[in-house]
């Protein structure tokens, strides 16, 4: 066995054996649920634009978007363009593939600002609800003629609403890729964590996903990459599909 396959496996064991400790696994939503009293997912920009993120789902996503290579990544919810422009840098790094962006209401600040950065070239965006029905065609539009297509859910946090997100966009992802689906965390903070938001527990990404899995077989979660990152904010959110 040579090196590099060595370190693999004892990689592989280690994030097993993490997924198998309820002490680690406990300090993910506990961390979460302190740090969001601070805004911190606020706090990180890339390549000089905000992404609220986590820098471990950020780190997460640059090993998948590695690994399959997609000619094509979706992503409801755009805000401050943050997540395209870092989709879109992997994707000059590997030398192909384009990032689309949907969101209900693009301010014209944020625009303004991922128009003129030079991750642009790589760059669409669409602005409408992820679910109506022609914003959807459009999507599709740009699905014609790539092999490999990518997808990520981060708008609207109810349950409705991610539902149908999950039921539109699914069919778009291609076998091996994968479907992510963020802030699912929601269903792990405390009650009280979104008073002024429409989702909480009970009504947010995860138990949309619940609902998503129990009609669909062509998707699993990939529990490696949350093991392995401890936290995130997608506990549950990380769907391959076979």
């Amino acid at each position: 066995m040579n090196e590099i396959k060595k370190f693999e496996i004892e990689r592989e064991n280690r994030v097993k054996n993490m997924g198998n400790n309820e002490r680690l696994k406990n300090i993910g939503p506990e961390f979460i649920s302190l740090a969001e009293t601070q805004k911190y997912s606020y706090n990180f920009s890339w390549m000089g634009r905000p992404i609220i993120q986590y820098p471990q789902d950020i780190l997460a996503m640059q090993e998948i978007i590695w690994d399959v290579k997609p000619d094509l990544i979706i992503e409801t919810g755009i805000a401050h363009g943050g997540s395209l422009i870092f989709y879109a840098s992997i994707l000059e790094l590997i030398g192909k593939g384009e990032v689309l962006g949907i969101d209900i209401d693009i301010r014209s600040h944020n625009k303004e600002a991922i128009e003129n950065h030079p991750m642009f070239k790589r760059i669409s965006m669409i602005e409408g609800s992820s679910t109506d029905e022609n914003i959807v065609k459009q999507a599709k539009e740009f699905t014609i003629g790539k092999e490999k297509i990518l997808v990520t859910l981060d708008s609207n946090h109810t349950h409705e609403h991610v539902l149908k997100e999950l039921e539109l966009y699914s069919p778009l992802v291609t076998k091996g890729s994968y479907l992510v689906v963020y802030d699912t965390i929601v269903e792990d903070m405390p009650e009280n964590a979104f008073p002024n938001r429409p989702w909480g527990k009970g009504n947010n990404p995860k138990t949309a996903v619940w609902e998503f899995l129990e009609k669909n077989n062509s998707f699993e979660v990939d529990k490696s990459i949350e093991n392995k990152l401890l936290i995130t904010v997608a506990p549950d959110g990380y769907l391959k599909k076979y």
